[in-house]
């Protein structure tokens, strides 16, 4: 489970549709109180941060729009609340550029 830290245009198909997928893992999660998962390092950064998860949410759509994939799953703007900025982080920027690059996967960030 895992929500990057960089611009959405920098990441390739494959990663972008799958953050996307997670980040609505973590919200159904913090939002439905759901028990899956709820104690995982990355869900946990996000409690009292969903308005800076919608708004990561909205970067990650605007980037599907531009690549022309379509979306239909958006996310309920009146219950993004807390914090606007996630200044909290699991690895730094750097290193999620060389998780990402190492993942092998024939894709790169760009």
């Amino acid at each position: 489970m895992r929500i990057w830290d960089i611009a959405p245009e920098r990441l390739c198909r494959k990663h972008l549709l799958a953050e996307h997928r997670e980040l609505h893992g973590v919200w159904t999660i913090l939002t439905q109180g759901k028990k899956g998962y709820a104690h995982h390092p990355e869900v946990l950064r996000w409690k009292g941060k969903l308005r800076a998860l919608y708004l990561r949410h909205e970067k990650l759509v605007a980037e599907m729009a531009s690549r022309a994939y379509s979306h239909a799953s958006p996310l309920a703007a009146d219950l993004a609340a807390g914090e606007a900025n996630q200044n909290e982080f699991i690895d730094s920027h750097d290193r999620q550029i060389e998780i990402l690059r190492n993942k092998g996967r024939g894709c790169d960030v760009r």
